[in-house]
């Protein structure tokens, strides 16, 4: 599938991911949310264990569509400017811990039937763009496949915060065969929403000997607070 529409993306009139407009992959609006300054993403609560989130741009709007144009219709020209802005995060987060050279870029396990499913691997695919993009940058940086899940998680998607922590629970695991101890690590994901699922990541990397050092990702969503009754006590 992810071959199919790969060929069909260079072969048809593109419409933009963002917002169905043609003539282009993304139009220059769409493109420009991806540009954002990244910044922190504290999900609240905050899981136990989560390294700092820092974000390129919240997940709503165009970006929700992007996202999901890349990551479940097969959109794989996407994995460049996605990856561009998550690089720009890490980047961001380098800086932060003294611009450190030689750290590596692990991203958030896909399963394997959601990879069979897709036809690719769209978290890997980013960060491979990202990793190519800092280096041009000047920042030599590793990307690794370090995690892997151990057993099958349930689809996060309607959880509370607490049963997507449940679910997640000892499900990544860094394999017995790769040695990461010592390796300086920044996670990254696509989207983060409650957390937990960089917490989990992070926490298998910090059995294995690793030091996490942030979080990065392209979009995070947008914390909502609940609405104030009229008449409530501020």
């Amino acid at each position: 599938m992810g071959f199919a529409t790969a060929l069909l993306d260079l072969l048809l009139p593109q419409l933009c991911a963002g917002c169905g407009r043609p003539p282009a992959l993304l139009c220059g609006s769409c493109a420009g949310l991806l540009t954002a300054l990244p910044r922190p993403a504290w999900p609240d609560p905050v899981p136990t264990g989560l390294p700092r989130p820092w974000t390129a741009t919240t997940y709503e709007g165009p970006i929700r569509s992007i996202i999901a144009a890349h990551k479940e219709s097969g959109r794989t020209s996407l994995a460049r400017p996605l990856g561009e802005a998550l690089g720009r995060t890490v980047q961001t987060v380098l800086f932060q811990h003294g611009g450190q050279h030689g750290a590596t870029v692990v991203p958030v396990p896909s399963g394997r039937a959601a990879v069979r499913r897709r036809g690719h691997d769209p978290t890997w695919r980013m960060t491979e763009a990202a990793v190519a993009g800092l280096w041009t940058a000047g920042m030599p940086v590793n990307g690794l496949q370090a995690l892997r899940q151990r057993r099958r998680v349930a689809d996060q998607a309607g959880l509370t915060v607490g049963r997507r922590a449940a679910n997640l629970a000892g499900a990544l695991e860094v394999p017995p065969a790769l040695d990461v101890t010592g390796r300086r690590v920044v996670l990254v994901d696509d989207v983060i929403t409650t957390g937990s699922t960089l917490a989990e990541a992070a926490r298998a990397l910090r059995a294995a000997g690793a030091e996490v050092i942030a979080a990065a990702t392209v979009a995070a969503t947008p914390r909502r607070r609940p609405a104030v009754k009229h008449g409530a006590r501020r």
